[in-house]
Parts: structure tokens; C-alpha cells; sequence
């Protein structure tokens, strides 16, 4: 009788097919969900990204059909496009030398961010404040700060009796002076930093003054290896965005003086919208993509070597 009781009051099993249902129910509802991110990633990214790659082997101009042309387009932009081999210096010579120097200054401020002063929020909101500003804002300042006959720089010196410096007309210099705006705006940076700073167990700073370690010891091997992972993630970012360095020099320099600051980014524009070679603008962007992947790969191959995981 207890078996009968127990078997009545179990509840009746659904069909196989009816959960299969409910499957597929919920799978629809998600993906109607997600729809207008899917559709959007397939149109402004997906097929941009594809067609890119189509037309980097035709030769189009946007207002004729793109006529295949192979590899030829990446054969005339190394053997025969004079400009290639500047613009790829002009765009190594800005990652390899401020990357660098942007990211020792980041860290170097948020290390002063990180102890103990008087009014510390305030300088970390100014510190903070250049990340934040438009792009053009700050490079329409910049210009007002570098121009030879009226900026604040240039009429500071002269009214100190120095020598006027040509910051952006001066192709030795040119190239520094965008390098400064873009260390000048590291704000995102050194918050990133900062975060890491804070995370450094104290215990490790009064073991190694424990053990005689001078401030500059504990900086060298405490502190640094510990924000070694933040300093990777830093590196990635910063090869990825100066690689496509673009706005500043489009609208301080145009790649002038002499070609001095004419990157990349800025030929791919000239060759897509002023040329109407979107066919080999396709083909530098492809180019640009495969230097942006080696230099990434190395940055994290070489990683193993010198990042440090606390947890690891």
C-alpha cells in the first residue's frame, strides 16, 4: 500500500519532447536578446573587416567596381611606394620611443600618487583630467601652446631672452613634440598604476625593511615585480594604440613637416579618402594589422621572462 502511495504521488514525468521544446524556446528568446548586438557586430564589424580584406587584392577607387588585381597591391607597397618605408619608420620611431617614456612617467607618477601627501585627490583628479578631455580639444590647446609667434611655450622663452623653438615646423622635432601631448594625457594610465600600487601587500615593504632593503632596493624589487602584470596589460594597449596613432598628427601636422610625422594611420586615411585607393588603403590596413600581431606577440612571449604573478 505504501508503494502504490508513493508512486501516486510522484509527479508525472514530461515528455522528452516537450524539454526539447523548452530548449529551444529559451535559446530563441536569447537570441532574440542579443539580436541587435549580433546584427551590429555583422554589419560594422564583421563584413567591414572581410570586405577590407576583399579589396586590399583589387584595385578600387569607390566609384568603379573593384577589379582584382592579386597581391599586387602588397607588392608595390614594398618594393615601389616610396612613402611606405617612411611612414613605417615615422610610425616605429613614436611606439618604440614614447611608448617607452610614456609608460616610465605613468608609473613614476602614480608611484608619488600612491604616499601619503596633502591634498592627494586633488592631484590625482588633475593628473586624471587629460584622459577624459576630446581629442581635438587638446590638440587645437596644443597648438595654441606650440605656435612660434603667440604660444604660452615659445613667448615664455622669449620673454626670458631664450631662443624661439620651432616645436612642430622643425622635422627633427616634430615627432618629440606629439610624443609629449600623448604622454601629457596618460591619465587612464597611471590610474591603472595606481591600482596596482595599492594592491602591493605591505607585508613585503616591512619585510625588506626589516631586512635592511633601502627605498630605492624595495622600489626595484618589490614594487616592480608586483605591478609587472599591469605593466604587461599597459604594453599591449599602448603597442596596439600607438601603432594606429592617427588623430593628433591628422590635426596638428597633416604629416608635416617634410613627412616627419606622417604614420600609418595618417597615409592609410590620405590613400582611402583624399587618393581614392581604398583598394590599397585595404592593403596598409592589413599590413598595419600583421605589425600591430607580431609586435603583440612578442610582448607576450617575452613575458614569461619578467612578469610576476603573486598568486602564481
Amino acid at each position: 500500500m505504501s508503494v502504490e502511495i508513493t508512486r501516486s504521488a510522484a509527479p508525472p514525468r514530461r515528455p522528452r519532447g516537450l524539454r526539447l521544446s523548452n530548449a529551444v524556446r529559451n535559446q530563441i528568446y536569447g537570441l532574440l536578446f542579443v539580436s541587435p548586438w549580433l546584427i551590429g557586430l555583422l554589419a560594422f564589424t564583421a563584413y567591414p573587416i572581410l570586405a577590407s580584406f576583399y579589396y586590399s587584392f583589387t584595385l578600387y577607387d569607390v566609384i568603379n567596381a573593384p577589379r582584382w588585381i592579386g597581391l599586387q597591391n602588397y607588392i608595390f607597397m614594398v618594393t615601389q611606394d616610396p612613402q611606405f618605408p617612411v611612414v613605417l619608420y615615422n610610425t616605429l620611431y613614436m611606439t618604440i620611443i614614447g611608448l617607452p617614456l610614456a609608460m616610465v612617467v605613468s608609473f613614476l607618477l602614480a608611484t608619488l600618487l600612491n604616499n601619503p601627501i596633502v591634498a592627494r585627490p586633488v592631484f590625482r583628479t588633475i593628473f586624471f583630467l587629460p584622459s577624459i578631455f576630446p581629442v581635438v580639444a587638446i590638440a587645437m590647446v596644443w597648438l595654441w601652446l606650440y605656435n612660434p609667434n603667440y604660444g604660452l611655450i615659445n613667448s615664455t622663452l622669449a620673454s626670458l631672452g631664450l631662443q624661439v623653438i620651432p616645436w612642430l615646423s622643425s622635422p627633427s622635432l616634430a615627432k618629440l613634440s606629439l610624443i609629449v601631448i600623448y604622454i601629457w594625457g596618460q591619465g587612464t594610465t597611471i590610474v591603472i598604476f595606481l591600482a596596482a600600487l595599492q594592491d602591493v601587500p605591505r607585508e613585503l615593504y616591512d619585510a625588506a625593511k626589516v631586512d635592511g632593503a633601502t627605498a630605492l632596493q624595495r622600489f626595484l624589487n618589490v614594487t616592480i615585480p608586483l605591478c609587472t602584470p599591469s605593466i604587461l596589460f599597459v604594453l599591449i594597449t599602448g603597442i596596439i594604440g600607438w601603432l594606429q596613432y592617427f588623430t593628433i598628427p591628422y590635426i596638428m601636422t597633416q604629416g608635416g613637416p617634410m613627412q616627419s610625422t606622417n604614420v600609418i594611420g595618417y597615409y592609410l586615411y590620405q590613400n582611402a579618402f583624399q587618393f581614392f585607393k581604398m583598394g590599397y588603403a585595404s592593403a596598409l590596413s592589413w599590413a598595419l594589422f600583421v605589425i600591430i600581431v607580431v609586435f603583440t606577440f612578442i610582448a607576450f612571449r617575452s613575458s614569461a621572462r619578467w612578469v610576476y604573478y603573486a598568486g602564481g
